[in-house]
């Protein structure tokens, strides 16, 4: 059988119970065909660790982080995770190493901290593998050309599985999280969301980036550029109890019937900023966006309207809260050369979202969004849209009374 590539997040490997469950899920996989695993740290390590480097590296004392140690630092709670699971499979009797990113060598740049991947030889794990030797590899984790340790950010060792699994050719990278796939929505708010057979690579990238914590966003950014297809399982289920069961995630034509909409996302995690009288004329938006861009703020719904006196527009858009103070700061600095008149912040707001392929196709999507929401009298402060995606700032009281009618009016109550 074709080589599969198994990831396994920090909740599923939180303690030795745990590794141990895994482990019996691994070698079941393992006995049907070659297998590697990617690991990340146990639950809460990695943020131990940060907090560690925070004190050393020069946070607490006011000096100046040396990334690169930082790094050496915070890539070890992997490590501790992938000796672990080698040597519970050894005493199991399955063969099995662990590898480390400069052993594998899984080379990056060298951005620390938010290192991007640039070239895994395979020749290494595919000669383990193929000899029937289990590779358990430490996620998030890689090295520079001249042999520096990097770490490729929150969420990086979805990243680093989808990447073993191109560079090993694998026939899958399978996720397995505390879900047991990718869901309509929240199952925690809309008791009757529905678990998806299938899903596709743009819909789980404009979910994944809209709020759902199941997958990361470059995951699966790389798993559409590389056209490995990705299955959501859980990693809480016994061995073999998965068999046809999670989510697929693959090519929009992999999916016989698409539905016009597949979930309704949100996040609670939003800011608006608003500027009011600013001067109606080109170039006020490339100075206040090309500041925020210069101090690393990124900001997502954006809508402009002409203010009551004239020659002047008011302006709104969202960032995430904690780039919130920060964005006020730096469109207070310009305020003289951006000429508005007042700058007001409001983090009681969330973003809601329906998500769907169909919708290219199909009209009135946001027809029957707009008209669910305000049967049950929300309004609304921001719209944006793309292609598959429609999203809506609320106010946050309102968030999961939206999820629900939004489920609801599409249906996704009884795929």
């Amino acid at each position: 059988m074709s080589r599969l590539v198994m990831k396994f997040g920090g909740t599923s490997v939180a303690d030795l119970e745990r590794i141990r469950r895994v482990a019996r899920i691994v070698a079941a996989e393992a006995a049907r065909r070659p297998v590697a695993v990617v690991v990340s740290a146990m639950a809460g390590k990695t943020n131990e660790l940060v907090a560690w480097t925070d004190g050393a590296g020069g946070a607490a004392a006011g000096l100046p982080m040396s990334d690169d140690e930082y790094d050496v630092v915070v890539a070890s709670g992997e490590q501790v995770t992938a000796g672990l699971l080698a040597m519970v499979l050894r005493n199991m009797g399955v063969p099995a190493r662990s590898w480390l990113g400069w052993q594998v060598p899984i080379y990056t740049d060298d951005a620390h901290g938010r290192a991007r991947f640039d070239e895994i030889p395979p020749e290494k794990l595919v000669a383990a593998m193929d000899g029937g030797e289990v590779a358990v590899i430490a996620g998030f984790q890689g090295m520079t050309r001249d042999g520096r340790i990097t770490t490729v950010g929150r969420g990086g060792s979805d990243t680093t599985a989808v990447a073993i699994a191109a560079a090993v050719g694998a026939g899958s990278c399978d996720i397995y999280t505390d879900v047991d796939g990718v869901y309509t929505t929240d199952p925690r708010i809309e008791s009757k969301a529905r678990r998806l057979a299938r899903i596709s690579y743009e819909e789980m990238l404009e979910m994944a980036s809209l709020g759902a914590k199941v997958l990361s966003t470059r995951s699966v950014e790389m798993a559409m550029a590389r056209n490995v297809p990705v299955r959501v399982l859980s990693s809480f289920a016994e061995p073999g109890e998965s068999d046809g069961q999670g989510t697929i995630v693959c090519d929009e034509e992999e999916i016989v019937e698409k539905r016009i909409v597949s979930g309704v996302a949100f996040s609670r995690d939003e800011a608006k900023i608003s500027l009011y009288g600013l001067p109606d004329h080109p170039g006020v938006s490339r100075e206040i966006f090309g500041r925020l861009a210069d101090a690393n703020v990124n900001v997502d719904m954006i809508v402009q309207s002409h203010a009551h006196r004239e020659g002047a527009a008011n302006m709104e858009f969202t960032v995430g809260k904690r780039d919130a103070a920060r964005a006020v700061e730096v469109v207070r600095a310009a305020k003289d050369i951006i000429g508005f008149d007042d700058v007001a912040v409001d983090e009681d707001v969330a973003k809601v979202s329906v998500i769907g392929v169909g919708m290219r196709s199909h009209a009135g999507v946001a027809k029957t969004m707009f008209g669910a929401l305000a049967d049950k009298g929300v309004n609304i402060q921001v719209i944006s849209t793309s292609e598959i995606k429609i999203s809506v700032l609320i106010d946050a009281a309102y968030t999961e009374l939206a999820v629900r009618a939004l489920h609801a009016a599409y249906g996704l109550d009884r795929l």
